[in-house]
């Protein structure tokens, strides 16, 4: 008897501590402030924006995960998005106080314990007939701030809900889901430098459509409008619901017009929709942010008739903008593809990040781009953000280097007036008489160098991460005409492979030199974005499910794990009861499948699923 009490009683009190310490979460009332979110690429236990942290460098400080100790990493919990709605996943979670918020397919918003993988609560969105996502019906996750979380959805909603109930607080309307607006990026957190006024910043979607891309920015607390600045130029801006200024010249001379004088029908649905998520340079009080392609693709609808489309540019497209938080006015913007005619558009993440010039030792304030165009933009943020670049000039472009091989399009960029060297791989016109025009092949295709996952930058190491492909298509314009909720293409295309033994190609970037210091091949396309830490570690997924992990340094695979589906989301880490946490979701889908022409059909073995993994190391 006394030694069966000597032998459980730890055992018990080992349970009840474990009770105490480990029980399952529940939604709290604890409130995000701006302070929490302004140290999110500090903080440790939690993950409150969309890029961990305003400059979007996706880089955590924590160690325990490491190149040593990756090798023993293990599944926590996985949790089931559930039902038939399963499609790609392409949702980055955030993290706080125990709780995982997070996104879904069918614009759905999970609540889950971030211990035991339970559910807290589940909001599915009712969407209409009809909606009109160009890309799969994704989403790629939330904002938190306060006592609300929020995303938005495919029916052009941005929607806020209550934190610990799930229950709606306020939804608001950003434009016509049947004329093909939609919201498919991570609503953003800012707070106005000069007013201190915190706002939630977002964009559209819908450039395949014919929409007029806008970036937004709303009260938090009432979803009411503060500013909305459309990113083609000519258009009018709103502050404070009224007329603001317009975008760029009122004349909009690099969009043509008629014989008659009038503006071409392509700029009233010119597309630069800004559907990404934003990061924010709070020293200048400046939203950086990508902006779309122009519609049509057709880009003979956006030249003067028999005119070198070269001769236009189709501002304020495909380019990475630089908006003023306090009036939503356009500051700077440079442009990676002027008058883009292949889809490239300049949505992919805006990296901040500062380093030495190695040449003068000055510390420059930068940004890097990796493009669908092929090429790694590295610019002078500064002086993007006090007008030195607006709409063009080139003092704003430090660097631009191919980060894929095989570009068709240009062989590089001219530093000195920041435009692109053309090889005339544009696709001709239609000759009178026929029914589409000549066939061309390019490389990089629409689907780009990289897409919109989100590539990271190492502090530690110095270098970029950019989950890329190789790929190309088959490319010939097509008779166009706006009709709404239809396609506005112009443009016929056939995805190809251009090498046998990869299409996913994971390389390293120094932004000083563009020297690419190594690679890691995948067989299936790259479609996840990538995570750094303090650890020596870089984290991605692979669309045949694994979530791997890779030594910073050298590229070394150290790590792997089936998730039982495509990933084509984004990791994050975070520290909880003293352990170091990574997750991520599993669900395979978005544009490949759908527009992937070749890799829609390399891609067909991959099964369907919808789910949240986490994943940390055992306890000894």
């Amino acid at each position: 008897m006394n030694t069966f009490r000597l032998s459980t009683r730890p055992t018990v009190l080992a349970a009840l501590l474990a009770a105490t310490l480990f029980a399952p979460a529940m939604a709290t009332d604890k409130k995000v402030t701006w302070e929490d979110i302004q140290n999110d690429e500090k903080t440790t236990g939690d993950v409150l924006t969309y890029g961990l942290g305003l400059k979007a460098q996706r880089h955590s400080t924590l160690t325990k995960l490491n190149t040593s100790t990756v090798a023993n990493l293990v599944p926590a919990w996985s949790f089931s998005f559930g039902g038939e709605k399963q499609r790609g996943q392409e949702g980055q979670a955030l993290v706080h106080d125990g709780v995982i918020y997070t996104t879904g397919s069918y614009s759905r918003f999970f609540a889950i314990d971030a211990r035991t993988g339970k559910r807290l609560w589940e909001y599915q969105h009712r969407l209409p007939e009809g909606i009109l996502p160009c890309c799969d019906v994704v989403n790629r996750g939330p904002a938190i701030y306060g006592d609300k979380v929020y995303f938005g959805t495919l029916d052009a909603q941005v929607v806020a809900l209550n934190k610990k109930t799930g229950a709606v607080v306020w939804k608001k309307t950003l434009g016509d889901y049947k004329t093909g607006y939609t919201m498919t990026g991570a609503p953003f957190v800012v707070k106005d430098q000069k007013t201190g006024k915190v706002l939630l910043v977002h964009g559209s979607s819908g450039d395949e459509f014919g929409v007029v891309g806008w970036l937004f920015a709303r009260d938090p607390d009432t979803g009411e409008e503060v500013w909305a600045r459309p990113l083609v130029e000519g258009h009018m801006g709103r502050l404070n619901g009224k007329d603001s200024v317009t975008t760029g010249d009122a004349n909009a001379p690099s969009w043509p017009r008629d014989k008659d004088g009038k503006l071409k029908d392509a700029w009233n649905h010119g597309g630069g929709a800004p559907w990404q998520t934003a990061s924010f340079d709070i020293e200048t009080n400046t939203i950086v942010i990508g902006a779309g392609n122009p519609a049509p693709w057709n880009t003979w609808a956006r030249t003067k008739d028999g005119d070198d489309p070269r001769n236009w540019d189709s501002l304020f497209t495909s380019g990475q903008a630089y908006v003023d938080a306090s009036s939503g006015e356009l500051k700077g913007f440079f442009q990676h593809t002027p008058n883009d005619a292949w889809d490239f558009s300049g949505n992919n993440s805006v990296v901040l990040f500062e380093y030495k010039d190695p040449k003068t030792g000055k510390l420059i304030k930068a940004s890097g781009h990796a493009d669908r165009n092929g090429f790694f933009f590295v610019t002078d943020r500064e002086k993007l953000a006090t007008g030195a670049g607006y709409p063009n000039k080139p003092t704003s472009l430090i660097g631009a280097w191919p980060f894929v091989d095989n570009i068709t399009w240009a062989s590089g960029f001219d530093l000195k007036t920041g435009r692109p060297i053309e090889k005339g791989n544009r696709p001709p016109a239609i000759k009178e008489g026929e029914s589409k025009g000549e066939t061309v092949f390019v490389s990089p295709p629409f689907l780009g160098g990289t897409n919109w996952h989100p590539m990271s930058y190492s502090p530690k190491t110095g270098l970029f991460y950019i989950p890329a492909n190789h790929w190309g298509m088959d490319y010939w314009t097509e008779k166009v005409a706006y009709k709404a909720g239809s396609a506005y293409l112009g443009q016929g295309f056939r995805i190809k492979k251009i090498f046998d033994d990869h299409v996913g190609i994971l390389r390293a970037i120094d932004p000083k030199t563009g020297k690419i210091a190594w690679e890691h091949k995948e067989k299936f396309p790259l479609w996840a974005g990538t995570l750094t830490t303090a650890g020596d570690l870089l984290f991605t997924g692979t669309s045949d499910g694994y979530l791997k992990a890779f030594d910073a340094k050298n590229g070394k695979e150290l790590w792997k794990f089936q998730t039982g589906s495509g990933i084509v989301s984004v990791p994050v880490t975070w520290e909880m009861d003293g352990e170091q946490y990574v997750g991520i979701e599993s669900g395979y889908g978005g544009a490949v499948p759908l527009w992937g022409g070749d890799m829609a059909d390399l891609t067909k073995q991959v099964t369907q699923g919808g789910s949240m993994w986490v994943f940390k190391l055992p306890k000894r």
